[in-house]
Formats: structure tokens, C-alpha cells, sequence
């Protein structure tokens, strides 16, 4: 071969690999372009939502609500073209709302009705209900100070708001919140026959916001419900103009044995590494006066929308990808638990675990719980995303139903989408799914598709 040949096929081949390098180099954004396109531009996901907020309001667990749910989503994942569905037997409670009534009573000021929700798995009262008088606390402080002999026999009423002064509306929650879980097993101890909660919310609105409470273990039990922020805002007013007003408060819920539900699991095999499993998910429960839009269809479709853009657009996973709709994450977190359980049993390795439970606005990036020099590579993906304006990578975690992972050593991830306004729908009959925007649900799926990939493309 003469010289200036050999230096042609020299040139030719150098050329190829440089061309290679840069193809591969631009594979990773050629992909997640694609995948924004593909959500964008399909309306699969919009429709489910519309479907499960709909058809199946109130899934609370054991409900024939939950059971349609379940078995919607399981067809859903067929139809996204998962290589295997499943159900995952869970145990759930059995709790039904009754009748609700709390008329607050006053012989200066005369009587008003309230809105209110009984909290989950409170133990009601009689048909009849209960009239007390009420007294006002702020804080579990303030009830210790008052003691029994101001609180024996009456109705506490927990008033403490949300603080709109933080950003972070997830921090204004979690300082607002315990009043809920704990207020009747607080308030039990020094004599309370129930409690009325003001609704954790920084929305001032006339929904109440219900959630789960808990008891002490051999605590008495007694009725808790929830207050919309109107009815706490006027039931406070009240109370200041007449200490001695009363209140009748009916709540006939009712606890019935534990039933059964389940999980609902697809998966795509990975091509190279089909023990190493990366999901995603959300719980497919809701409060039985809630669609449940945000909390959670949304991230229910979502995760079967990762499912169904893997397959429409042929990517093909080194690892197995898997879309987990959790049951009963609202009240006892037993389909969090239970998955976690199994995984253990059959020896499966879960190499990174996402959760959507913050609702579906605007996607603005993920959580991540992990330390060194593993989150440094993975807080280096968010240039991945700039193009999409999605930018908040950082330390953070999952959610409760992916918790039980972290034992095993799973990575766990929150998504992080707008939050200003979740709180105003979350655990109310304000959650439906006109609250959606269809783009900002879209933008969410593309996000945990192309973080799911990307995660698994990268070996981070």
C-alpha cells in the first residue's frame, strides 16, 4: 500500500472513531429529547388520571374503590407493554366514615355549622354524638400546662397553622402535622372525650383536610376529626367572645377487621443486569373523600407512562425497570412494607427505588438519598435536564413506601416538582383531577423516564 494511502485509511478511521465518540457522546440527550417528545405529545397518561379520578374516587383501602383501582392499573401496564405484570398480596385496615355533624353552640352569638372529616381510623362516636365545651391549645406544651382538671370532659381543639412564612411548604406541613396524628392520643391523657384538629393547610378554605391519627398503644381511644381553616378560624373567633360555648360533635366511623388488597407491579427485563431492578413508583390509595389527583394517581400514571415510553421508543435497559403502584401507603404503610419484604425473600437486588408522592405539578428535579462520591455523580446528571428547566438536584430522599428499601442498601429517590400549591389540595375533596394540568403532568413523566434511564445507562 503506497504511503499517501495508508495516511488516507489512518485519516478514515480516526474520522469513525471521533464520529463514534461524539455520537455516544450525544446518545444520552438524543434519548431524553425524544422521551420529553413522546410525553409530551401523547395523551395516555391524562386519560388514565382522568380514569382513576373518576371511576375509582375514594380507593380508600378495602374499598371496592381501591379493588377497581388495582386491576385498572394492572391493565394499564399490560397495555403500556410490560414484559410481566403482577399483583402482591397486602394487608390493609378496614375503616368506614359515617355520619359527620359539629355545631358549635353559643347563647351570645347563636349556632353554626362547621366542615369536618373524621381522621382516619378515628374511632367514632354515637349516632347521638357528643355536646362538650370546647378549649383551644396550640401545642401538646400548652395542653400539659392546662392539665386534666381544664380539659377533663371536654372537646380539645388543636389550632395550630400552617406556617405560610416558609418557603418549603413541605417544612410548613410537618411543623403543622403532628397536632393530627398524635392530638387524640395526646389529648386523651388528660381527659378528653375527643378532638376537633384545624386541617393542615396553608390554604385558608372551607375543606377540611383529613390524614390518618394514631393511639397510644393502651391509650384510651377517643373521636378525632378534622377542621376546615374557615370553621377553625370561627370556631376560634367564637371561643374568644364565649369561653363557654358548646359544641356537638357527631363522627359515626367505624374500624372493621383488617381485609386484604394489593400492590400492583410491571416490569421491563433488562438486557444485561435482569437482577438489578430500578423502579418507580406511587401509591395508588386515596382519602375516601379525595379523586386523588395529586395525591397519588398522578404519580401512579406516571409510573406507568416510564413503562410505556421505554417500550414505544425501544429503549432496552441493561437493568430491570419495574412501576410499582403501592396500596395503603395513607394509613398503615403496609404496601411499602410488605413489597420491601418480598423483594427480601426472593433475594432481589434493588439498585435504586424512586417515589412520587409530592403531586404532580411542575417537574423541578429529585432528592436523593445518598452521601460522597455517588451523589456527586448524581447530582451531576442535572445538566441532563437544563434544557427542560428541571434544576433542583440535591441531598434528599424517597418517600415512606420505599423507605423499607434502604436497609438493603437501595438508593432512594424523592421527585421534587413545584410545591406551593399541593398543600391545598392534599387529603381533600379539592384533590380532583381538574387541579391537574395536563403539560406539568407530562413534564413529570419525561422527567422520571429520563432520570430512570439515565441512572440505569450511567451505572450511577
Amino acid at each position: 500500500m503506497r504511503r499517501f494511502e495508508w495516511d488516507r485509511v489512518l485519516i478514515s478511521v480516526a474520522l469513525t472513531l471521533i464520529l463514534s465518540s461524539y455520537t455516544f457522546s450525544q446518545e444520552p440527550e438524543k434519548i431524553i429529547r425524544s422521551v420529553f417528545d413522546e410525553a409530551l405529545t401523547d395523551r395516555t397518561a391524562y386519560f388514565q388520571l382522568e380514569y382513576l379520578c373518576k371511576n375509582t374516587k375514594g380507593r380508600i383501602p378495602g374499598s371496592p374503590a381501591a379493588a377497581e383501582a388495582v386491576e385498572y392499573t394492572r391493565q394499564a401496564l399490560i397495555k403500556a407493554g410490560a414484559d410481566s405484570v403482577w399483583l402482591q398480596k397486602v394487608p390493609v385496615p378496614h375503616w368506614e366514615r359515617g355520619k359527620e355533624l359539629c355545631r358549635i353552640h353559643s347563647l351570645l352569638l347563636g349556632y353554626e355549622d362547621l366542615n369536618i372529616s373524621a381522621l382516619g381510623l378515628s374511632v367514632g362516636t354515637s349516632v347521638e354524638g357528643i355536646i362538650a365545651k370546647v378549649v383551644e391549645v396550640q401545642d401538646f406544651d400548652e395542653l400539659k400546662q392546662l392539665g386534666k382538671k381544664n380539659i377533663e370532659g371536654k372537646i380539645v381543639f388543636f389550632n395550630r397553622p400552617f406556617d405560610n412564612k416558609l418557603i418549603n411548604t413541605f417544612s410548613g406541613y410537618s411543623g403543622a402535622v403532628n397536632q393530627r396524628t398524635q392530638g387524640a392520643a395526646e389529648a386523651a391523657k388528660y381527659g378528653a372525650i375527643a378532638v376537633i384538629v384545624r386541617s393542615a393547610t396553608g390554604s385558608l378554605d372551607n375543606f377540611p383536610h383529613t390524614g390518618v391519627c394514631r393511639y397510644d398503644q393502651n391509650g384510651q381511644k377517643i373521636p378525632a376529626v378534622a377542621v376546615s381553616t374557615i370553621g377553625a378560624e370561627l370556631l376560634s373567633q367564637w371561643l374568644k367572645s364565649d369561653p363557654d360555648l358548646t359544641t356537638h360533635l357527631v363522627s359515626t366511623c367505624k374500624n372493621y377487621p383488617d381485609t386484604w388488597s394489593y400492590n400492583v407491579i410491571g416490569e421491563i427485563e433488562g438486557s444485561q443486569k435482569p437482577n438489578e431492578i430500578i423502579s418507580a413508583g406511587a401509591h395508588i390509595d386515596a382519602w375516601d373523600i379525595a379523586e386523588g389527583a395529586h395525591d397519588d394517581a398522578g404519580g401512579c400514571v406516571q409510573a406507568v407512562e416510564m413503562i410505556r415510553i421505554f417500550k414505544k421508543l425501544g429503549i432496552k435497559p441493561k437493568r430491570t425497570i419495574r412501576a410499582v403502584m403501592f396500596m395503603n401507603e395513607e394509613m398503615s404503610g403496609t404496601g411499602g412494607r410488605t413489597y420491601a419484604e418480598e423483594a427480601k425473600k426472593k433475594g432481589e437486588l434493588h439498585y435504586a427505588a424512586l417515589e412520587a408522592d409530592r403531586g404532580v405539578m411542575s417537574p423541578r428535579g429529585f432528592g436523593f438519598d445518598a452521601d460522597g462520591t455517588r451523589l456527586e455523580k448524581l447530582l451531576n446528571i442535572a445538566s441532563y435536564f437544563k434544557p427542560y428547566n428541571i434544576r433542583d438536584f440535591d441531598k434528599g430522599g424517597g418517600g415512606s413506601d420505599i423507605s423499607p428499601l434502604k436497609a438493603q442498601g437501595t438508593l432512594l429517590i424523592g421527585t421534587m416538582p413545584e410545591s406551593q400549591r399541593y398543600f391545598y389540595y392534599h387529603h381533600s375533596a379539592n384533590d380532583t383531577f381538574e387541579q391537574v394540568n395536563e403539560r406539568e403532568l407530562q413534564m413529570g413523566s419525561a422527567a422520571t423516564a429520563s432520570l430512570i434511564y439515565l441512572i440505569d445507562l450511567l451505572d450511577l
